[in-house]
C-alpha cells in the first residue's frame, strides 16, 4: 500500500474518532459539569418552565445558596414566575445525610399567597432544582418551623426529582385503579390477597400508591398488616423495570408478629402486579447494605414469590 493510500486512511480515521466523540458529548440527557435547570413556573403559572444555568461554582453550600438564589428571582430577559410568591419568606436550610430541609415563614400554607397549584408546583420546581446538586436526592420543607402538611393533615415527607411531573396542569385531576395487594393471614406466615379500589391524585405513581397503601394496612377481615403504620417511605422509582423503594430506618423498626419474609414480599408481590415492575430493590437512606431483622439482606433485587401465598 502506497503511502498516499496510509496517509488518506489515517485521515479517514482521525476524522470518524472526532466525529464519535463529538457525537457523545452531544448526546442528550448526559449531565454537563456546572450546567444547571432553575425551574420557574411558565406566565400563566400551570406549568414548570426550567431555565440553563451556569456557574463554576463547586462547593455544596455555595452550590446551595446560588441555586436557590436564582430560583428566587427571575431574569429580566426569561418570559417566567417565581415558583415562590413574593409573599412568604425564605428563611434558610439545613442538610442531613442526603436530605435538604428548606425552611419558609407561615406564609407558605397561607392560601391567599400561595394557592394550592401553585403550592404544589413551588414544590416540583424545589424538588428538580435543588436534587442536582451533587449529594442532595431529596428535599423536605419545613414552615415556621413544622414540617409541610398536606390537605388532609399528614405530614408531606422528604421528596425527589422523581415524584413530580414537568407538567402539571392537570395538578387536581384524579384517577381510579384497582390494586392488588398482599397483605399477612392470621399466622404470618403466608400473604392473603385483597383488591382495593383506590381514588388517587394523577400525579402520584401506582408504585407509590401500592406502597402507601400496604403502609396504611388491610381493610378486610383476616388480613393483618405487614408493615407498621409508622414507616417513612422516602422515594419510590422505576428503572429497566425494576422498581426502587427507598425507606429512613423506620422500616427497620418493624416489629409485627410476622415471619421476616413477610414484610419484604409484601412489597415485592403486590408492586409484581403492575406489568412494569419484574424486580424490586428495597433500600434505607439511599444503602442497600443493611440486614432486615438480622435474616434478609437488602442487597439484592427481589423477584415475586408466589408461594408464600395462601394455599
Amino acid at each position: 500500500m502506497g503511502r498516499k493510500m496510509w496517509l488518506w486512511l489515517l485521515f479517514l480515521i482521525m476524522i470518524t474518532t472526532l466525529a464519535g466523540c463529538s457525537k457523545r458529548a452531544e448526546e442528550p440527557g448526559t449531565p454537563q459539569e456546572g450546567v444547571y435547570k432553575i425551574y420557574y413556573l411558565n406566565a400563566s403559572m400551570t406549568r414548570l418552565a426550567p431555565r440553563e444555568y451556569h456557574t463554576d461554582t463547586k462547593g455544596q453550600e455555595e452550590l446551595v445558596a446560588e441555586l436557590m438564589n436564582e430560583f428566587l428571582n427571575v431574569p429580566n430577559d426569561v418570559d417566567s414566575q417565581v415558583a415562590l410568591s413574593d409573599k412568604v419568606g425564605y428563611l434558610g436550610y439545613r442538610q442531613e445525610e442526603r436530605v435538604l430541609f428548606l425552611y419558609f415563614d407561615a406564609g407558605y400554607t397561607n392560601r391567599v399567597n400561595m394557592k394550592n397549584t401553585r403550592e404544589i408546583l413551588c414544590r416540583a420546581a424545589l424538588a428538580k432544582t435543588m436534587t442536582q446538586i451533587d449529594g442532595i436526592d431529596y428535599i423536605s420543607i419545613y414552615v415556621a418551623d413544622q414540617p409541610l402538611l398536606d390537605s388532609y393533615g399528614n405530614p408531606v415527607g422528604v421528596m425527589a426529582d422523581s415524584d413530580f411531573i414537568e407538567g402539571i396542569s392537570d395538578i387536581n385531576a384524579y384517577e381510579k385503579s384497582q390494586l392488588r395487594l398482599f397483605f399477612a393471614d392470621e399466622t404470618g406466615s403466608r400473604l392473603v390477597e385483597e383488591s382495593r379500589e383506590v381514588v388517587h391524585s394523577i400525579n402520584t405513581s401506582l408504585e407509590r400508591l401500592i406502597v402507601e397503601e400496604l403502609i396504611k394496612g388491610p381493610g378486610t377481615e383476616g388480613h393483618f398488616p405487614t408493615l407498621p403504620g409508622d414507616t417513612k417511605l422516602l422515594n419510590v422509582s422505576l428503572n429497566e423495570n425494576i422498581c426502587y423503594i427507598n425507606f429512613d430506618s423506620t422500616f427497620l423498626n418493624n416489629t409485627l408478629e410476622v415471619k421476616e419474609y413477610i414484610p419484604i414480599y409484601s412489597i415485592v408481590n403486590s408492586l409484581s402486579e403492575i406489568s412494569t415492575v419484574s424486580k424490586v430493590q428495597i433500600t434505607i437512606n439511599g444503602s442497600q447494605d443493611v440486614m432486615f431483622r438480622d435474616v434478609i439482606s437488602l442487597n439484592t433485587q427481589f423477584e415475586r414469590n408466589l408461594e408464600i401465598g395462601t394455599e
